[in-house]
């Protein structure tokens, strides 16, 4: 599995991109998965759902599954948060996981950066930051892609991490 980056400072329009980037790479008959960090607690069940019931008797591990998807919800307790390296090992195989968030993380990443936010770009500091997708005129040296063209985006990443056919097909 490849694994890219997309970071940038909440608001930034992280998720925005994914959603267009997602069915640019997917396509390409890529098959790609999502890690997404929050910094802020969340939850996906509902008080008084069975599975919100057992989580909350003490279950460390609560499995939901349908006929259309399934999830595992694990408890932390007072376990320290899981490094992204125990994540990817959790996925089933794919071509590519795209990563949002995580920007402390040293894999390669576009920078979604709008000076409009109000908040410090990230790549004078990060040498994993490999482009910045961005409505703003930068300096330096790294790619500018324009953010509101993710077809670019998607063929910056693919050549980044050297696809090959019969995947790459930009």
């Amino acid at each position: 599995m490849k694994v890219f980056g997309i970071a940038g400072y909440s608001g930034s329009g992280k998720t925005t991109l994914l959603e267009k980037l997602i069915p640019c790479l997917t396509g390409r008959g890529l098959k790609v998965s999502v890690i997404k960090h929050t910094h802020h607690g969340f939850d996906i069940d509902r008080p008084g759902k069975d599975s919100y019931r057992h989580r909350e008797a003490g279950a460390n591990e609560v499995l939901l599954a349908c006929g259309v998807r399934w999830a595992l919800m694990k408890e932390l307790r007072a376990a320290p948060e899981p490094a992204l390296d125990e994540l990817l090992a959790r996925l089933e195989p794919c071509d590519l996981v795209l990563v949002e968030g995580f920007k402390q993380e040293p894999i390669p990443k576009v920078e979604v950066f709008r000076p409009a936010n109000g908040k410090p770009p990230l790549f004078p500091g990060r040498p994993d930051v490999v482009a910045v997708a961005t409505d703003a005129v930068l300096d330096g040296p790294l790619p500018r892609l324009p953010i509101d063209d993710a077809e670019a985006i998607a063929r910056f990443i693919l050549a980044y991490l050297q696809f090959e056919e019969p995947h790459a097909q930009f």
